[in-house]
This record gives structure tokens, sequence and C-alpha cells, in this order.
């Protein structure tokens, strides 16, 4: 009775911390779903200069990419299209990588990534987005 007491104890302990470690966040506009998703984690390291949709249209596949601009709707479940003075590109946010943040398309963004090319066209796999003050 007492081992049984003991392991019930002991996974519960160790799943608590799942639970605890995740927070809402996620795109509020046009194509997000009403309900909103558990989100953590996010990238830290370098940042590398801000370029602009143009220019990352034409870069290599697997290339660092900052941009600034807005998310302006959501496509699909983890895609999205993101906006600056430039054009607009494909973006695709897993849900881990929003970190609590309530994104509106009036707010905007610094997304870092990776540029991906394949027979479909350019998108940008997001590693981290914020909330930046223009």
């Amino acid at each position: 009775m007492k081992k049984t007491f003991a392991l019930a104890a002991i996974v519960a302990l160790m799943s608590a911390p799942v639970f605890a470690a995740n927070a809402e966040g996620g795109f509020s506009g046009p194509g997000a779903p009403t309900s909103a998703q558990q989100q953590t984690g996010g990238f830290s390291g370098p940042n590398s200069s801000v370029t602009t949709v143009d220019a990352a249209k034409k870069m290599a596949d697997d290339a660092n990419v900052t941009l600034r601009g807005n998310i302006i709707q959501q496509t699909s479940h983890d895609d999205y299209t993101f906006k600056d003075s430039t054009g607009t590109i494909s973006v695709e946010i897993d849900h881990k990588r929003w970190n609590g943040l309530n994104i509106t398309p009036k707010d905007v963004v610094e997304i870092q990534g990776e540029v991906d090319q394949d027979k479909h066209g350019v998108d940008i796999d997001v590693k981290q987005i914020k909330k930046v003050s223009q």
C-alpha cells in the first residue's frame, strides 16, 4: 500500500510542471480559431539585422532572417500571412513559438526564422516572435 501511494505521489509531482509550463497566447484576427491554444517556449539567440519580405524571398534555403511587420491573417493551423512595406510572405508559426503573446493584425512584430524554399514557393519557418514598438 505504501509503495502504491509513493508511486502515485512521484507520478503526480513529475507531471505537475508539464501542466504549469503552458501559457495562453496566439494570433487574434482573420482566420484565427475562437479558442486559444496552449503556448510554450521560444528561440533565444543572436539578433540578425532586420531584412524585408522582398529580400527574404530571394535568399537561400535555410538562411536566417529577421522580419519586422504585421501578421495579417491566419491561413491554416500553423500558417499565417506576414506583411511589411515590401510585400507579403507565408510564415509557419508552431503553437509553442507564441510564448504567451496575443497578436492582432495591428501589432508590429519581429519574427526570427529560416527561409524555407521548396517546389511550392518560399515561406519562413518562425523560431521566435515578439511584439515591438515602432
